[in-house]
């Protein structure tokens, strides 16, 4: 694997975070920005890392091209830093259908009572569920204890987990607020 292109700016692909862009270079790692996972530090010797788009700053500056990040990579950047970084929880809607609904759980003998919980309170433990997985990522990646083949092991049970949940996919009003398990990242 040619390494040389793997720069500040690049736009690379991992097999299990998919893809992002690399704010750091050292002589052992890439940090790389995941849109969707954050920050990862990746070693250079991965060879899963595959290089999507060279960064533009690496150009030059002639004929406009040393523009370096996007203004649209940026901006996505900067919303999941402060997302991850502010006291402000990340604002998750229930889908509009499901709003005012209520969940009821009848079981099969017909001398129990049922229970009813209404659909917003069941989204908002899910929702909670979600950031305490983020949490203990954060924790994971963030760990100096951990190699990073432990923290890779660690980041794939987490990643099942996610994929476990996206029968819960169907509450959100937003896409972009998926669970995204192992396959919805190879997509």
């Amino acid at each position: 694997m040619d390494t040389s292109e793997f720069r500040i700016g690049a736009k690379v692909e991992h097999p299990q975070f998919g893809q992002g862009i690399i704010t750091n270079v050292t002589l052992t790692t890439y940090t790389v920005f995941f849109i969707n996972k954050g920050e990862k530090d990746i070693a250079a010797s991965f060879q899963g890392l595959k290089l999507i788009a060279p960064s533009k700053a690496a150009e030059g500056s002639g004929g406009g091209q040393g523009a370096g990040i996007s203004l649209q990579d940026l901006e996505k950047v900067f919303i999941n830093v402060l997302r991850r970084y502010s006291d402000f929880p990340e604002l998750v809607e229930l889908g509009d259908k499901w709003k005012k609904g209520l969940m009821i759980l009848k079981p099969s003998d017909a001398n129990l009572k049922p229970k009813e919980i209404p659909v917003e309170t069941f989204f908002h433990k899910v929702v909670m569920v979600r950031d305490r997985l983020r949490v203990l990522e954060q924790r994971i990646n963030a760990s100096e204890v951990l190699s990073d083949e432990e923290k890779v092991n660690l980041q794939q049970y987490i990643t099942r987990c996610y994929g476990s949940l996206t029968t819960f996919n169907v509450l959100f009003k937003h896409k972009q607020q998926y669970f995204v398990g192992e396959r919805g990242q190879t997509e």
